[in-house]
């Protein structure tokens, strides 16, 4: 049971979701986190101090451990169900090519040079640092092939106190030479991964068992994998459906498999605890698997447009019922700012509705609602995750839409609605006043 000792109390303005199209905005609210940071009461309209005292004489806190937010408001962390740690080095650079020549050109070169720690650790720093800094509470992080330089990521996501879910890359095939393992290395690298992570016995930073994609894996390492996901009952994230390309190659590779989908189920990876990176191209059979296995999609669209590899029909897939978040895909997504994912998703549902007149869009509401709870259904933590409910934990940010010198401006007859919707479009991290990862404050 969690501790119901409360110990502080946000007052002001909190804006979350409940559910897919309406963003909830509780005005002169009262939020309390407990000392083991859960989420103890929230109450709307607390809009005397006579109702605050109350509040206070049920609960016993003292004055000291209240935070008057004032002009500022708050927000569930953001939940990035997709990113390339080590691939931040090239943030920004390298949008030129398609997927696999990108991979090729830009991605395995600097991947591979994470055997040396100190690099590692330079790279690694600066991207939970700018992470945190734009309110990503909670992160799904690809690593590389090299296990030192993976558990030096989960050092510095547990340094942070990030919520992290760190992935020992899987490469054993159709890789260069400077950048690949053997079978034999991969899997028990990655056992030794996962069961040093595991006994750390930190529930913020856990092992995601992280198969590249097919066609870089062999069957024999893909079903090592998937035997290990279940024996250390961990997560599992890979790629599927990017690129056209890419497609093709890997029916070329499993002609007997109907699916590029079957392939992931095959080897028992696609469960109700994966990932699945992307999903641009995935058939109508191979989502309705996705929903018959309870598989997760990280919707990435940033990455998608900058490497030219589609747009992912999210309608379709919130229709068949499929849990769905977003991902900054940093380095094919150029942001680590998961804002830009929630922009990025409006824009794809417009490029969708381009080709398809009878496309219903998703408006900023529901990309932000897929930034938040769609991450924590993702992540298998719903229970736990995306919102302001009693029993949650705090995960939050503080967002201050009138800091000096910020990316936009408010005017006297703004409603707390246009300046949470000026913040979603125009906002960014100067407007992050603070952040909070399971009660405790890391920014």
């Amino acid at each position: 049971m969690m501790s119901s000792a409360i110990a502080s109390v946000f007052r002001g303005t909190i804006i979350h979701s409940l559910e897919l199209e309406t963003v909830q905005i509780l005005h002169n609210a009262a939020l309390g986190v407990s000392h083991l940071g859960s989420i103890v009461f929230v109450r709307p309209d607390v809009d005397t101090d006579d109702k605050f005292n109350l509040i206070q004489q049920e609960y016993g806190f003292e004055s000291n451990k209240v935070v008057n937010l004032g002009n500022k408001f708050l927000i569930p962390g953001f939940i990035d169900t997709h990113a390339h740690a080590p691939q931040y080095h090239n943030a920004g650079t390298g949008t030129d090519l398609p997927l696999l020549k990108w991979l090729e050109k830009y991605t395995f070169p600097v991947e591979s040079k994470f055997r040396d720690l100190s690099f590692a650790k330079n790279v690694y720093t600066k991207v939970v640092d700018r992470m945190l800094k734009n309110g990503t509470t909670t992160c799904c992080y690809y690593a590389t092939i090299h296990l030192d330089a993976s558990l030096l990521l989960a050092d510095i996501v547990t340094e942070r106190g990030q919520r992290g879910f760190i992935g020992k890359v899987c490469m054993d095939r159709h890789s260069p030479d400077h950048y690949v393992e053997t079978t034999e290395d991969s899997i028990r690298n990655t056992r030794q991964f996962v069961e040093q992570l595991q006994a750390r016995g930190n529930p913020l930073v856990q092992p995601i068992v992280t198969p590249r994609f097919a066609p870089s894996c062999t069957d024999s390492l893909m079903h090592d994998l998937g035997k290990l996901a279940r024996e250390r009952n961990t997560l599992v994230q890979s790629h599927i459906s990017e690129n056209l390309d890419e497609v093709q190659w890997v029916k070329s590779l499993y002609p007997n498999l109907n699916s590029y989908a079957e392939v992931y189920k095959h080897f028992d990876l696609l469960t109700n605890k994966t990932i699945m990176a992307h999903c641009v191209h995935l058939s109508d059979q191979e989502l309705d698997l996705f929903k018959q296995q309870e598989a997760s999609i990280a919707h990435c669209p940033q990455s998608n447009f900058t490497l030219g590899s589609g747009a992912l029909d999210v309608r379709k897939v919130l229709s068949k019922n499929i849990k769905i978040g977003l991902g900054s895909d940093v380095s094919g997504g150029y942001s680590a700012s998961l804002l830009s994912a929630v922009r990025d998703t409006t824009k794809c549902s417009n490029a969708v509705l381009f080709g398809d007149r009878t496309h219903k869009t998703l408006g900023y509401e529901a990309a932000f609602y897929l930034a938040t709870v769609g991450g924590s259904k993702v992540v298998c933590m719903e229970d736990k995750l995306g919102n302001f409910v009693e029993g949650k934990y705090f995960d939050a940010q503080v967002i201050d839409p009138y800091v000096q010198g910020g990316p936009f401006d408010v005017f006297a007859d703004d409603t707390p609605k246009d300046i949470f919707q000026k913040f979603i479009f125009l906002g960014d991290d100067r407007n992050v006043n603070s952040v909070y990862v399971n009660g405790k404050k890391v920014i």
